[in-house]
């Protein structure tokens, strides 16, 4: 069948309004937040569990593959159509269908933006804990596919520990529950399973989240640091006094130095990194573990603390933090990002191999880290104009992984594999290991309807997927 019967039997199923299929206007979904590049055949706006169904079955009796996409905020390809096939973007589907503020949970469809779920549980004294950089604009089912963390989830985890249960539609068009309202469920973790799956095995059309309670008090702290060495041994002595904080991050002199061009955040330019610190509770636990981490951070010698005396002071250090990659673009018009996990007493070690790695490749590299769980985000600057930046950038990706995975780390912290790192699977995982792995999809019955050729390896090297200006460009919008 051609596609022009597969665009008339999505017009029938979701209405014409919600089909896209002209050349001019597809180009807008060819891309994520990562490097990667492809034109999908078609893209469609379900508004209801039920449209989704009805195109999937429309996808398997037409042989084309699905491809889910949320915000397109992802940082590893995952809402690539490098098949081409159906892409269907869920940000039509944007209820909070309940707030239960005694069991302190929400049901919401898949194309809520995370910070509107917190906004809308505010007003009953809660929030969502999960907060990539990206919450703004990310939205819930984007974070259930690729299992999102975040500055916070040092203290509370990712979203695998707050999604409780939700609604999936599988490659034969079926719609299922997998978990509930309640913390536990007998049998086998399928809720579990599809967290982090990334849109291989089905698609979620609604979601239950777990709420917490707004804390009594936050306190946000912010430690210079001459040198990267001081900040990293900061943040062992913090964990080391015994003290969980919601969050620590850190930045190093070239993402100080964008931020105060982009953002005049107010960290001074000679410092070589600084740590950003927040702890939450009950108020007086608050106060004393904030001076506790300050008199732990005066033992590293820094240039300054400052603590944030107002929420309006709190949100400007956050918003220079989050807003750091966009301001990158003072410096370079192209990033490759990193996402990388290592033990936290190994950052130090890690750093300065990335640092031999930027000599190396002769390209500047940005440090931004979830320091507390030890989450690396290396950003390799570049001109993708200037011939033989490209593959000095993929080279030197590659590099940092390896030397991630050298140190008793892990590949990815919280963006996924998708395109970006299913090649470099072979070096985390024995081929047992994947072949296991695999047997999800038959057990699933996706095959190869749902995202195909993402997360294991394709044989396909980033030179040869990535053509000339498939790169990320730093931007005011851009994520980590």
């Amino acid at each position: 069948m051609s596609n022009s019967d597969l665009i008339r039997d999505l017009v029938v199923i979701v209405g014409e309004p919600n089909v896209v299929h002209k050349p001019e206007d597809l180009i807008v979904f060819e891309y994520d937040g990562s490097v990667d590049r492809a034109i999908p055949t078609v893209v469609v706006l379900p508004r209801t569990t039920e449209e989704v169904s009805g195109v999937v079955k429309a996808a398997g009796a037409h042989g084309v593959p699905v491809i889910a996409r949320g915000a397109g905020t992802g940082l590893s390809g995952g809402a690539i159509a490098e098949h081409g096939g159906i892409v269907v973007a869920l940000t039509r589907m944007t209820s909070i269908l309940e707030i239960d503020e005694v069991n302190r949970l929400a049901v919401l469809e898949p194309g809520v933006v995370n910070i509107d779920l917190t906004a809308a549980a505010s007003k009953y004294g809660l929030y969502y804990a999960p907060d990539p950089s990206s919450q703004k604009a990310c939205t819930i089912g984007g974070n259930v596919a690729e299992n999102s963390g975040g500055p916070h989830c040092l203290a509370y985890g990712v979203t695998t520990n707050h999604v409780l249960g939700m609604e999936v539609v599988l490659a034969d068009g079926s719609v299922h529950w997998y978990g509930g309202k309640t913390r536990e469920a007998p049998g086998y973790d399928l809720r579990g399973i599809m967290i982090g799956s990334e849109g291989t095995l089905g698609i979620v059309t609604k979601v239950v989240v777990r709420l917490l309670k707004a804390p009594e008090a936050v306190k946000t702290l912010l430690a210079m640091f001459k040198t990267v060495e001081d900040a990293s041994s900061a943040v062992s002595g913090i964990i080391g006094a015994g003290i969980v904080p919601a969050a620590i991050e850190m930045m190093d002199a070239m993402c100080i130095r964008a931020a105060e061009a982009s953002m005049n955040a107010g960290y001074p330019e000679e410092a070589g990194a600084v740590l950003l610190v927040e702890v939450d509770g009950l108020r007086e636990e608050v106060e004393e573990e904030a001076e506790e981490i300050a008199n732990v951070c005066r033992t590293y010698e820094p240039m300054e603390i400052l603590t944030a005396t107002s929420s309006e002071e709190r949100e400007r250090l956050w918003a220079a933090r989050k807003g750091v990659i966009g301001a990158l673009g003072w410096l370079a018009p192209n990033y490759y990002l990193v996402d990388g996990t290592v033990p936290r007493t190994k950052l130090m070690e890690v750093l300065r191999e990335v640092e031999k790695v930027a000599e190396e490749s002769e390209l500047p590299i940005a440090n931004l880290l979830h320091a507390g769980d030890g989450n690396l985000h290396p950003l390799i600057l570049f001109d993708e104009r200037k011939p033989g930046d490209t593959d000095r950038a993929l080279e030197a990706g590659g590099k940092i992984l390896e030397i991630c995975l050298d140190a008793g780390g892990v590949l990815s912290g919280e963006h996924g594999i998708g395109l970006e790192k299913q090649e470099y699977m072979p070096l985390m995982f024995s081929q047992e290991d994947m072949d296991a792995m695999a047997q999800l999809k038959p057990a699933f019955g996706s095959e190869e309807i749902f995202n195909p050729g993402k997360i294991f390896p394709t044989g396909a090297s980033h030179g040869a997927r990535h053509p000339e200006g498939g790169f990320a460009k730093t931007a005011a919008n851009a994520f980590v």
